[in-house]
């Protein structure tokens, strides 16, 4: 089920706490802002599913100090966003993401404008770029994205979704039980388990809401245009390997466009959140600025040992 947008009979608008979109949703918004003069660059960060744009705090007091600000929104369902632990839609998620950067463009009309995806974020971002052109987008970054597909799973875990789905949609799962890790910074996850802006129950509906957009996103692998930035951790029990490998061959497949891959040996799937995250921050602002063809950490190197004998 899903639980899409209404009339867009409002201007949208960015506050200083809120993104006001075009049908009168009021999302949280989170900014990390250089000092007046000192923009360099603009970034609008989607977080993962299940958090909230929080996620950003701490790149995002990094990257302000290199001149670039950061946008980030609870999107619809998420954080303190409305109808809070149910789906929007694909479209909707889409929308609302459009609409930031035209009013971002408008604030910022000589900077140019990056987007970030964390997991879901991920999908989201490449959803959207694959369907639409969005003009004056310099650049797009996925940490992680969240690419596992339908066609990706066992059939008895998609069978299960489907008739939970359509029965007992309203139905909420935790996952207590599954044993993943999300990233080796314990203290950090343990702060996001007494976050009570984080959802911890999740309705069935928002599962299958969200394997929707994953098998949208990992479809449109050779859609894919533009300058294209991916992380992806070798830990990462969240988004297996295999999808996230086949999208990523597709990917580069295609011709054109500056395309880099960074695999990172001691990464988790929240790379941005992990202890070693600073290496992964500064990796994103090198290749934001073109400083060098190779990335400093030489975690794009590691890709292209693993992905080329895959080919």
């Amino acid at each position: 089920m899903i639980h899409p947008v209404g009339e867009k009979n409002n201007i949208a608008q960015l506050t200083a706490n809120l993104y006001k979109t075009a049908d009168g949703a009021s999302l949280p918004l989170h900014q990390w802002l250089p000092k007046a003069g000192d923009t360099k660059a603009v970034l609008v960060a989607l977080h993962g599913f299940n958090d909230y744009g929080q996620f950003f705090d701490q790149p995002g007091k990094y990257l302000i100090r290199q001149g670039i600000a950061c946008f980030a929104y609870d999107q619809r369902g998420f954080g303190g966003a409305p109808k809070r632990g149910l789906w929007a839609g694909v479209s909707t998620y889409i929308d609302d993401l459009r609409g930031m950067v035209q009013l971002l463009k408008q604030r910022y009309p000589h900077q140019p404008i990056y987007l970030l995806g964390e997991s879901m974020g991920g999908a989201v971002i490449i959803t959207a770029l694959s369907q639409i052109p969005m003009p004056g987008i310099e650049g797009i970054i996925l940490v992680a994205p969240a690419l596992w597909a339908r066609q990706t799973m066992p059939w008895y875990q998609t069978s299960l979704l489907w008739t939970l789905a359509h029965t007992f949609p309203w139905l909420t799962l935790t996952g207590k039980g599954i044993r993943v890790q999300a990233s080796d910074n314990i203290e950090m996850l343990r702060a996001l388990g007494k976050d009570p802006m984080v959802i911890k129950k999740t309705r069935v509906e928002a599962i299958y809401g969200l394997t929707n957009l994953m098998d949208a996103a990992f479809s449109n692998a050779g859609q894919l245009h533009g300058n294209t930035l991916i992380l992806y951790g070798e830990n990462d029990e969240i988004i297996p390997k295999k999808p996230t490998y086949d999208f990523l061959q597709r990917f580069l497949s295609v011709a054109g466009d500056k395309k880099t891959v960074a695999f990172y040996q001691q990464g988790y799937h929240m790379l941005l959140r992990d202890l070693n995250a600073s290496i992964i921050w500064k990796d994103i602002v090198s290749w934001m600025r073109h400083d060098t063809a190779k990335l400093p950490s030489g975690a794009d190197l590691r890709a292209s040992e693993i992905l080329t004998p895959i080919s």
